[in-house]
C-alpha cells in the first residue's frame, strides 16, 4: 500500500500535500532512467515480439523516446483469443472468492506503484502530475470496487422459492455466469482506468480477457499489465496485444470466439462495434462508452466565480481530451459578457508547459492530428464568430518540440459545426441564450448524452435534473462542471450516442454486464 499519511483521491488533487510532489518527482527520476526499453506483448503467459517495432515518443518533446513497442498482427490476436479461450474453463470454475482475492492483490499492486505509473503516463500522454496520480489511484479503486460488488452480491447467486409440488423437492435459483473471452479496447486518454477497470470487472465475473490499448499509449498499457501479472493472475487469463486499430483492433472486434467486448473511444468506431456485435450468429454483449459534447448551463442567478472555475477545470483538464470535457457553455444573456471575461482570464492565465513540472497545469495535445484539428477549429471560430482567449499554437522555446496549444474560449453561430462536433481539444464554445428553457433545449440538441453541468439558483435545479439528457450531471460544482467522477461517489456512463448500455462505470450495475443469467431448477 502507499507509504504515506494520506490517500489519493480527487479531493487530494485540489489540496496536495508536499509529500505527494516529492514522491512523484522521485518516481519520475526512476521511470526516466529506464526509457527506451522494449515492452513485449503477453500472450498465454509468454512474451511476444510481434512483426516489428513502433516507438512511443512523448507529446511533450518528440525527441524523447519513451518505449519501444511491438507491432502486433492478426495472428497475434488469434493466438491471444485462443489462449484466453483455453484459460476460460479453469478461471471461470475458480470459486469467485478466490478470483476476488487475486484481483485485490492486483489493486494493491497498482497502488504500490501508483507514483511510477503516474509518472510514465504523464510522459506518454502529457497529463499533469495531479491528474496522472488521480487516474493511477482510480484504477486501483475501480478494481477494488468490482471485487466488493462480487462480495456484496454473493457472487450473484440468488435462491428462489421451491416449486409447490407435493412429494417432490424442486429447488430453484438464479445464477449470473460469465460469457467467455472478453475483449477490452481502451483509449489513449485514460490508458489505466479505462483499461484496468473493465479488465478487473471482466475477470471478477469469471471471463478471460484480451486487452488492447491505443497505440499512442501502449507503454502505459504494458506497465498496467505488469501489475496484473505480478499479482498472480494465471497465464492466459489476461492477454495483452499491441498494434494498430486497423489491424489488431479490427481482428479483435471481428474474431468469432470473442464473446463480449468493452470499447471506449469515438462514437463512429463505437457504433461500428455495436453493430458488428449485434449482427453475428447471435447478438453478443457490447459495452461501448463513446464520446460527448457536454453542455454547461449557466443562468443569470449563478455564482459566476464558481461557474467560471468549474468550466475552466472541465474544459481544459487534460487539454480537453476527455469524453466528459465541458465543450459547450449555454449562458443567459444578462451574464454572458461577465462569464466570458472571467473564463477568458482563467484561460489566459493558465500555466502551459511540460506537465511533469509542478508549476504547469496544461500539457500538450496527444499528437499532430490533434494539433491540426485545433488549427482548423481556431480558424473557423475566428472567421465566423469570435475568439475570446487562446486560438493559437505555443511554439516558444522548448514548447516547439511538442504539441502545445493555448486553451481557447470562443463563440460562433449556432449553425457552426463547432457546436456539434466533438473536438477532444482545449476548446470551449460559449453562447448566449434567452432563458433556461432555451438552454436546456440546446443542451439536449446533440447525439451525445454523457455529462452535463449546471450553475444557477436552487429553485432552478429540479428543472435541470428532470430535463437534461445525460448520464452524469453536476450542479453548482466548482471542482469541475462536467468532469471528476470517482469510484463509489459518481458512477460514470452515458446516454444516447455516448453509451450502449445505460449502465455506468464504478456503479452497482456494472459487473452484471459481464455476466449472463441462468435459471436453475434441480429436483431431488
Amino acid at each position: 500500500m502507499q507509504d504515506q499519511a494520506f490517500k489519493l483521491t480527487y479531493s487530494t488533487m485540489f489540496d496536495p500535500p508536499e509529500d505527494l510532489h516529492r514522491r512523484f518527482e522521485e518516481a519520475l527520476a526512476r521511470v526516466s532512467a529506464g526509457l527506451g526499453a522494449f515492452h513485449p506483448m503477453r500472450i498465454g503467459g509468454e512474451d511476444r515480439a510481434g512483426a516489428g517495432e513502433s516507438e512511443s515518443r512523448s507529446p511533450i518533446d518528440r525527441d524523447r523516446l519513451l518505449a519501444r513497442l511491438p507491432r502486433g498482427t492478426a495472428r497475434d490476436v488469434a493466438d491471444a483469443v485462443a489462449a484466453a479461450r483455453a484459460a476460460f474453463g479453469p478461471w471461470s470454475r475458480t470459486p469467485w472468492p478466490e478470483r476476488v482475492e487475486i484481483l485485490r492483490r492486483v489493486a494493491r499492486r497498482i497502488e504500490e506503484r501508483v507514483y511510477d505509473l503516474a509518472a510514465a503516463m504523464a510522459l506518454e500522454i502529457g497529463k499533469n502530475r495531479m491528474e496522472s496520480l488521480g487516474e493511477a489511484q482510480e484504477t486501483a479503486d475501480l478494481v477494488a470496487w468490482y471485487c466488493a460488488e462480487m462480495e456484496e452480491n454473493g457472487g450473484f447467486v440468488r435462491f428462489l422459492p421451491d416449486d409447490p409440488i407435493p412429494g417432490l423437492a424442486s429447488h430453484n435459483r438464479t445464477v449470473l455466469r460469465p460469457h467467455g473471452v472478453w475483449a477490452v479496447i481502451a483509449p489513449f486518454n485514460f490508458p489505466l482506468a479505462l483499461a484496468g477497470g473493465p479488465v478487473g470487472a471482466a475477470l471478477a465475473a469469471g471471463n478471460t480477457v484480451v486487452f488492447k490499448v491505443a497505440s499512442d499509449t501502449a507503454w502505459s498499457g504494458a506497465l498496467l499489465m505488469q501489475a496484473f501479472r505480478e499479482a498472480g493472475v494465471p497465464d492466459g487469463v489476461v492477454n495483452y496485444v499491441a498494434g494498430s486499430g486497423a489491424e489488431v483492433g479490427e481482428a479483435l472486434v471481428h474474431h468469432p470466439d470473442v464473446a463480449g467486448i468493452t470499447f471506449t473511444g469515438s462514437g463512429e468506431v463505437g457504433m461500428g462495434i455495436v453493430r458488428t456485435f449485434a449482427a453475428g450468429r447471435w447478438p453478443r454483449p457490447c459495452i461501448a462508452e463513446m464520446g460527448g459534447k457536454n453542455p454547461v448551463v449557466v443562468t443569470r442567478h449563478a455564482d459566476l466565480d464558481r461557474a467560471a472555475t468549474g468550466i475552466f477545470r472541465s474544459a481544459f483538464g487534460l487539454q480537453g481530451q476527455k469524453c466528459s470535457a465541458a465543450s459547450r457553455v449555454l449562458v443567459e444573456r444578462p451574464v454572458m459578457d461577465e462569464l466570458v471575461a472571467r473564463l477568458s482570464k482563467l484561460a489566459d492565465g493558465a500555466a502551459v508547459g511540460d506537465p511533469t513540472r509542478r508549476e504547469n497545469w496544461l500539457g500538450p495535445v496527444i499528437n499532430a492530428a490533434a494539433r491540426e484539428r485545433y488549427r482548423k477549429a481556431a480558424a473557423e471560430a475566428a472567421a465566423t464568430g469570435a475568439v475570446f482567449a487562446g486560438g493559437r499554437e505555443l511554439v516558444a522555446g522548448d514548447l516547439a518540440r511538442g504539441y502545445f496549444v493555448a486553451p481557447t474560449v470562443a463563440t460562433a453561430p449556432w449553425s457552426s459545426r463547432l457546436w456539434r462536433d466533438e473536438h477532444f481539444l482545449p476548446f470551449v464554445m460559449v453562447g448566449a441564450v434567452e432563458s433556461l428553457d432555451e438552454a436546456l433545449a440546446r443542451a439536449n440538441d446533440t447525439e451525445y448524452g454523457l455529462t452535463a453541468g449546471f450553475y444557477g439558483a436552487p429553485e432552478e435545479v429540479p428543472a435541470f435534473l428532470d430535463r437534461i439528457e445525460a448520464g452524469v450531471v453536476y450542479v453548482n460544482r466548482p471542482q469541475g462542471a462536467t468532469t471528476g467522477a470517482w469510484p463509489g461517489y459518481q458512477p460514470f456512463g452515458g446516454w444516447k450516442g455516448s453509451g450502449s448500455t445505460g449502465k455506468a462505470i464504478g456503479s452497482f450495475w456494472y459487473v452484471p454486464q459481464y455476466l449472463r443469467e441462468q435459471s436453475q431448477t434441480v429436483v431431488e
